[in-house]
């Protein structure tokens, strides 16, 4: 009868009317029978009415359950509808339309950042409080060396303490670690950020590679040496000018006295000798450490090399009562300048002899592990005293020292050596409070 949902509705709303009022009037006329027909046509016209008006909604529901299910494939008809039903089906089909581009929007926001996080440099780990990796890069995977990373316990595969040092990462925190990957050992620095979120809280974890800012501040310690230099040469030469004038100027006075004359000579003498002196250790500090040769690469066993470094040192160490513990997995064979290395173990035995000093614990141990497939890494850790934040910054600076009579060359030297063979020299400080310097070769 009607093709327009909406007419219908009217149709059947106007026969309740109708029905409800002709139910009324049989009831006040007793006339029960007519009264009867027309509740019957009243149940007739709610069941119409509910059927029909849930057909004119059903284009809501439709539209509520696709959206809800990510489906924007559908549309409303818009022909051979009544003017209310055709409004409400384009109104219905701009909001799809609106709600499309805003989720093509999205995408493209999401892929424009997934370029830039493909396309840094830094290293970016997205992780819920679970220790589920919502979203990594592809510098971070490179970094750490797995081929995926879905949980923090993938962790163990590049070192067994770090799915606890992540999980312990807060905001703020600025950590920093050693990654070793086939071509080289990264100085990583990591970095923490949180933000919460529907889904819980998020934490942004960047990895970045300070190796650059490193070799900045070596430059920059390169620039203190020349100026430490300078000032030392300067401090030398400026007494042994003035002497040599005023000797001079002595010797060319027709009035000065032969005997006065003798003791002024003597005395600046004296004073050239003990400056010259001075100016001479510290070149000769300068000159060993400018005089390493290159290193001559040879397979030796490291075994007997330590044995070699233990024996040189094993007066020291019985005098002042310091055990020393050397850990092998097994025979080792090194291939570098054996000479070259031994030079770099002593010295730092000798450092950590000297670093006990009166502490109750005293002890030394040298450790040998494999870090990497293609990496040998040597570790002479020693119980004393951690080294001073204020001076840990520069303890591979050449000349610098806190030791009275000390060159400051030795960790220096042997930082250079380490760099000769291709290596690195390294501190760190253990998890039992050991302080650690690692020759990675």
């Amino acid at each position: 009868m009607f093709k327009s949902i909406q007419y219908r509705l009217y149709f059947y709303t106007a026969l309740l009317v109708v029905a409800v009022a002709g139910a009324t009037v049989c009831l006040v006329m007793k006339e029960y029978l007519f009264a009867a027909a027309c509740v019957a046509l009243i149940v007739f016209c709610f069941s119409m009415l509910e059927k029909y008006y849930r057909r004119y909604n059903q284009n809501f529901n439709f539209l509520l359950n696709a959206l809800e299910n990510g489906d924007y494939t559908f549309h409303f008809s818009e022909a051979k509808l009544s003017a209310r039903e055709k409004e409400m089906n384009m109104m219905m089909n701009r909001i799809k339309e609106i709600l499309t581009n805003a989720r093509k929007e999205v995408i493209e926001n999401e892929n424009f950042l997934s370029l830039i996080l493909e396309s840094v440099s830094t290293g970016i780990i997205i992780v819920d409080d679970r220790g589920i990796v919502q979203r990594v890069n592809r510098t971070a995977l490179e970094m750490l060396g797995l081929p995926v990373f879905p949980h923090l316990n993938h962790l163990r595969a590049v070192n067994e303490t770090y799915p606890e040092l992540f999980a312990r990462l807060k905001s703020g925190d600025n950590v920093q670690i050693t990654l070793a990957t086939e071509r080289e050992e990264l100085q990583i620095s990591l970095q923490v950020s949180q933000i919460r979120l529907k889904r819980g809280m998020m934490r942004v974890i960047t990895l970045s590679n300070i190796g650059s800012e490193l070799e900045m501040k070596e430059m920059e310690s390169w620039i203190r040496l020349i100026r430490v230099m300078t000032h030392e040469i300067m401090n030398s030469i400026a007494p042994i000018t003035s002497l040599s004038e005023t000797m001079l100027f002595l010797h060319e006075d027709p009035g000065a006295s032969p005997e006065g004359l003798k003791q002024n000579t003597l005395e600046a003498f004296e004073t050239i000798n003990s400056t010259a002196s001075g100016l001479l250790s510290f070149v000769e500090s300068y000159r060993k450490f400018t005089a390493v040769p290159k290193p001559k690469k040879q397979d030796f066993s490291l075994n007997a090399l330590l044995d070699k470094v233990v024996k040189l040192h094993e007066t020291a160490l019985r005098q002042q009562d310091i055990e020393l513990v050397v850990s092998l997995p097994g025979p080792v064979t090194l291939s570098a300048d054996e000479n070259l290395v031994s030079q770099v173990l002593v010295n730092l035995v000798k450092n950590a002899i000297e670093a006990i000093g009166d502490d109750a614990r005293r002890e030394i141990t040298i450790s040998v592990d494999r870090p990497g497939p293609d990496r040998l890494g040597v570790h002479v850790a020693n119980s004393g005293k951690p080294i001073p934040a204020d001076i840990l910054p520069h303890i591979f600076v050449p000349f610098f020292t806190t030791k009275p009579s000390g060159s400051g060359v030795g960790l220096s030297v042997s930082r250079y050596i380490m760099r000769l063979h291709g290596g690195k020299l390294q501190h760190a400080v253990s998890r039992e409070g050991m302080t650690v310097f690692s020759l990675i070769f």
